[in-house]
């Protein structure tokens, strides 16, 4: 590997350990092997590297490569929850930077403004996954609604997971209730 993968390497680590606000230039040096003038070399800034390590961790986790069950259908729809849950431990650092981010409001807008451009890209993947459908026939009504409502599932039992595993959706849960909730809306 040479110094931007290492680099990227280090964050990443520093990020699953100490999290975004905590993590220094100095902490990716040492966890990285490379030398502080590099991060500016190849990413610019700190947070855009911690930035681009988030972004990789995301895609590393959690989702199943290729539900069986029919696009569209609560099999399906389970199944990616199951996948989800199954795992939110190895997954909860991630997630606790995801809610620092959140968190953070307007102290780190180079990141926010990183990871908000990436919000389009995530909730096209979850579209994608969710109706078996290819990302790039995901239209963008349906990226921006159909995506988000995805999204929001995710951040929600997310949030669940990182401050209450006991008492947190299980897959099956979050099954009936989109069941209900479909039921509910027909009328």
């Amino acid at each position: 590997m040479g110094h931007k993968e290492d680099l990227l390497e280090g964050a990443k680590k520093c990020l699953l350990e100490k999290g975004f606000a905590r993590t220094t230039a100095r902490d990716i040096v040492t966890a990285s092997g490379a030398n502080l003038a590099s991060i500016g070399y190849h990413y610019g800034s700190k947070d855009a590297l911690l930035t681009q390590a988030y972004v990789a961790l995301v895609g590393e986790s959690g989702f199943p490569a290729d539900p069986s069950g029919a696009p569209g259908s609560l099999d399906r729809f389970r199944e990616v929850w199951e996948a989800v849950v199954a795992r939110q431990e190895e997954a909860r650092p991630v997630w606790a930077a995801s809610l620092e981010v959140a968190l953070a409001g307007d102290r780190l807008p180079e990141l926010r403004a990183l990871l908000t451009a990436s919000q389009e890209e995530g909730r096209r993947g979850l579209v994608a996954m969710f109706t078996g459908r290819p990302e790039e026939e995901v239209t963008e009504r349906e990226m921006r609604t159909l995506g988000a409502f995805y999204q929001a599932l995710l951040n929600g039992l997310m949030v669940q997971w990182t401050f209450d595993p006991e008492s947190a959706a299980t897959a099956e849960e979050l099954t009936e209730g989109m069941r209900l909730a479909a039921e509910a809306a027909r009328g």
